[in-house]
């Protein structure tokens, strides 16, 4: 069973002033599509052929020999959660469990702003910044290119992509920039709460 390039959950221009539909175009159409495609041709005939995302992703982590098909794999995964990480009209503060933990994790939801937004600017070369679930406590956590929370057996809420086709043709290298308008208006909260219900 072939893996597929998800459908972004909103059309190309439903970000804007945020995010430009070119960056959708380039990012979503050519880089994921990417990933989906080259996944695709190296577990082919594999036994990894028929095991699901995840399951590719943590068969595949630390196996040096397996490695093209972990960053590909991940990137697929990374992708389909950035772009439900975020929502038109999104940002604000969340409210429920989630916003109890937060203040609980962190001290305050601003605090954790600048956590959250201080990952992804620190993140040197390419990554992602996470809101993660780990043994019952949220962090902040960032990664290096393709890696991600689940090979290392945490719960993902949330995600930012800091590589730099996420950002440069809106922002080019203001990387603080756009890390806090993903915050302010983009941020996807709802996903990120049932994700927490789900863990």
């Amino acid at each position: 069973m072939a893996f597929e390039l998800t459908a972004l959950p909103y059309d190309y221009n439903a970000l804007v002033p945020f995010m430009s539909p070119q960056t959708f175009e380039f990012h979503h159409d050519k880089h994921h599509a990417g990933y989906v495609t080259n996944l695709n041709k190296m577990v082919q005939d594999t036994e990894l052929a028929d095991k699901s995302l995840e399951e590719v992703i943590q068969a595949t982590f630390k196996d040096p020999a397996k490695a093209g098909v972990f960053n590909n794999a991940a990137q697929v995964w990374n992708h389909t959660f950035y772009w439900n990480s975020m929502k038109p009209s999104g940002g604000g503060t969340p409210t429920g469990p989630i916003a109890d933990l937060i203040n609980t994790a962190f001290g305050s939801f601003e605090k954790f702003k600048e956590e959250f937004k201080n990952a992804g600017v620190t993140q040197f070369g390419s990554g992602w910044a996470w809101l993660i679930l780990d043994n019952g406590t949220l962090k902040v956590t960032k990664t290096s290119n393709a890696e991600n929370p689940i090979a290392h057996g945490q719960k993902a809420l949330l995600t930012m992509d800091v590589w730099e086709h996420a950002y440069y043709l809106d922002y080019q290298n203001r990387r603080p920039d756009f890390a806090q308008a993903f915050l302010d208006h983009m941020v996807n909260w709802d996903f990120a709460a049932q994700n927490l219900a789900a863990a």
